[in-house]
């Protein structure tokens, strides 16, 4: 699409995107500078701290041993798991001093 393009049609309205291959359609048509004047800045925020993932593989008994626990403190298993490694390594380093 050409500058001449743009001017000579008026540009058409951002649609309510139901699906992000329905978005990826539209600005594969349409150029972000056109709307520039629909957009505000926002603030933004960084953590101090950023943390890393790591997956690990369980069986499904395990899993659902997890799954149990973590409903009956009211937590997701996966910050649970994330507590039982602190715990571990916290106890690791005061035996190793």
């Amino acid at each position: 699409m050409t500058a001449a393009d743009r001017t000579m049609r008026p540009k058409e309205p951002i649609p309510a995107f139901k699906r992000r291959q329905e978005e990826a359609e539209f600005w594969d048509t349409h150029d972000f500078a056109d709307y520039w004047d629909e957009w505000s800045p926002v603030d933004v925020q960084f953590a101090d701290t950023l943390s890393a993932g790591i997956s690990i593989h369980l069986d499904s008994e395990a899993m659902q041993r997890v799954q149990d626990e973590a409903k009956a403190r009211g937590v997701e298993a996966g910050a649970l798991v994330a507590q039982w490694v602190m715990e571990r390594l916290r106890g690791d380093a005061r035996a190793a001093s």
